[in-house]
């Protein structure tokens, strides 16, 4: 797999106005995959299933119904999530990850692990930067 961030005859050098596909290769995948509500809609699907829309938005927390439909509609035009309508009394509507949806599993248990192996340390960081920040605006 090709990794480089340089545009082909560039010499190996980035070119100027390089897209944000060409700088980084993952950018569309982090702009469809870890918006604001998509990781856990995701995760959410994938650890319990099929589900009706009150329903996963409870098992998401904090969500509101607005944006819950947007970014299920958006995930659905992805390829993400698959909606099933029922034609009952009353319409009944559930969703589910979809393949490709699923396929995204291994990295999500990656980030967990990494998750699980690093935030201590990030925070620590965090802690002795602040430190440091505060004692620079101190004068010290």
């Amino acid at each position: 797999m090709n990794t480089s961030t340089a545009l082909p005859g560039t010499g190996g050098a980035p070119a100027h106005g390089a897209t944000s596909a060409q700088a980084c290769p993952i950018a569309p995948v982090l702009d469809i995959v870890f918006s604001r509500w998509t990781t856990p809609i995701l995760w959410t699907l994938n650890a319990f299933g099929c589900q009706r829309f009150v329903v996963l938005q409870r098992n998401i927390g904090t969500i509101t119904p607005k944006v819950l439909t947007q970014r299920l509609r958006q995930m659905e035009r992805d390829g993400l999530v698959v909606r099933t309508y029922h034609p009952e009394v009353p319409p009944r509507v559930e969703y589910e990850i979809s393949e490709l949806g699923r396929s995204l599993a291994p990295l999500f248990a990656h980030l967990a692990d990494w998750s699980a192996d690093n935030l201590q340390r990030v925070e620590q960081a965090r802690q002795e930067f602040d430190g440091t920040e505060d004692a620079v605006s101190r004068g010290h």
